[in-house]
């Protein structure tokens, strides 16, 4: 090669191509602020992913308390055999419980097992409805966390840190891809159960991200939202002058200092407006026929885990991105049998039925499913009655359906006392990197600046898409 032609080359292009290549960053800092100008007045528009995305919307069905693993997807024989008998030695090296001490006896699974489907799935007895739907779950039995309280877990399943204060799993769904509904929040939350979450409003807040991307919480009793109805005296009219005039102000001060706070304020002055029509349309399940309420197992005038699963496809249906159910219940120190016993009770027949419905639908490869609490139980008992269980990070299970998820296939394993994971070890980091990336998104670049970092939600940690799940 000529080395005074490649010089003249480059001179050339940098003296006479040098306006072209302004230009081209003019217009590629003016389609940025272009972009940022608009999510400033609309904050929850919807926007493309990084790249096309396998599902738009998640349901998360959250098992809040820790549900047993043993008793409910992974038997284990073995432990069945040792019952009543000290755990090996080996197993016990560097192990913190949470409550017991780790040296107690073994205690064996308290229900039968028993395969179902094509895909030969081990599922409990007590979970008859769940059981007909194997062919259409991914199940999960090597989850690992880092975390053995409820609150720290918790916080860690729904935003990647066991640290109060970051944004949650829905929040980043909304801040990446926005909202499709104009009449509802793009991010719901349902609770039932014996009380909220002991994570509480943390597990769908919005941390540093704007406020516009917080979950909105969804009562069953009365206005779905507080204050939602127009108190005595105010009509239609004066609530849409007052408003307007107020939507002025805050679009002048907005205009002013470009604090997304306001634009989060004017959205939900907006939003609330239009709630006032379309929450209580949401609510009314008399849309619904009897055998879609009989499947379910909701009745339309009492507040519980099914008809929440209910709401859940509707909203769905509706455009909101993201829907989480919390059923906190599932804290078995003791009274183990009963427990379980009730909560699948609870929640079994409407987790099945909402795969279905969504399945009979069409709508079920565009919606993942997602089941499970923060964490597992342990193999040996808790409890003076013998009959409970403490907290257990090291191995549990969860499940799938839908969204771009291998249907029939179970992954995954612990050891023959389901305390350790032993293949395909699976972090709730890797689960929220899976996630996004059936959303559209590389978990690596989905990042919001904050304090000089640019943050996300699997962290700096090292963070894996499981694509042994993916159809």
């Amino acid at each position: 090669m000529n080395l005074t032609n490649t010089i003249r080359s480059r001179r050339w292009f940098m003296k006479d191509c040098g306006v072209g290549l302004g230009a081209i960053a003019a217009a590629q800092m003016m389609a940025e602020e272009s972009t940022a100008a608009h999510l400033a007045t609309d904050p929850l528009a919807a926007r493309a992913p990084h790249f096309p995305g396998k599902i738009k919307n998640v349901i998360f069905l959250f098992m809040a308390g820790a549900p047993s693993h043993l008793e409910l997807f992974d038997y284990k024989p073995q432990l069945a055999k040792f019952d009543g008998t000290l755990p090996p030695a080996e197993l016990l090296k560097g192990y913190r419980a949470a409550f017991i001490n780790p040296n107690s006896k073994l205690l064996g699974p308290k229900f039968q097992f028993s395969r179902h489907g094509k895909c030969g799935a081990q599922i409990s007895e007590i979970l008859p409805h769940t059981a007909q739907v194997a062919d259409d779950l991914t199940i999960v039995k090597s989850m690992t966390t880092d975390a053995f309280n409820h609150a720290p877990a918790q916080i860690m399943m729904n935003t990647g840190s066991q640290l109060f204060g970051k944004p949650s799993l829905g929040a980043w769904t909304l801040y990446g891809l926005g909202s499709e509904s104009k009449d509802l929040p793009g991010f719901v939350v349902f609770s039932s159960g014996k009380k909220g979450p002991s994570g509480g409003n943390s597990n769908w807040g919005s941390g540093y991200l704007p406020t516009v991307y917080s979950g909105v919480q969804l009562r069953n009793v009365g206005d779905p939202v507080l204050y939602l109805s127009n108190p005595n005296g105010v009509d239609g009219r004066a609530q849409r002058d007052a408003l307007d005039a107020i939507t002025a102000l805050n679009q002048q001060h907005l205009a002013a200092t470009g604090d997304p706070e306001i634009a989060t304020r004017i959205s939900s002055y907006e939003m609330a407006y239009r709630m006032q029509a379309s929450a209580p349309e949401l609510m009314d399940l008399g849309a619904e026929s009897q055998q879609t309420l009989d499947a379910y197992g909701a009745d339309p005038d009492k507040p519980s885990f099914a008809k929440n699963c209910l709401l859940a496809r509707r909203l769905v249906e509706r455009g909101v991105r993201f829907v989480q159910l919390f059923h906190e219940a599932w804290d078995q120190h003791g009274d183990l049998v009963n427990g379980l016993k009730n909560n699948c009770k609870d929640t079994d027949q409407a987790c099945a039925a909402l795969i279905q419905d969504l399945k009979q639908r069409g709508m079920l490869d565009e919606t993942l499913v997602i089941w499970g609490g923060e964490f597992g139980r342990t193999p040996m008992v808790q409890g003076g009655g013998g009959d409970g269980r403490d907290h257990h990070p090291n191995a549990f299970t969860m499940w799938m359906a839908g969204g771009g998820m291998k249907p029939g296939v179970t992954l995954g394993e612990s050891d023959d006392f389901g305390f350790n994971v032993t293949a395909d070890k699976v972090h709730v980091r890797d689960l929220h990197a899976t996630i996004l990336h059936q959303m559209g998104f590389d978990h690596t670049r989905l990042s919001y600046k904050f304090q000089g970092l640019d943050q996300r939600l699997t962290g700096v940690e090292p963070a894996r898409v499981v694509t042994e799940l993916i159809a």
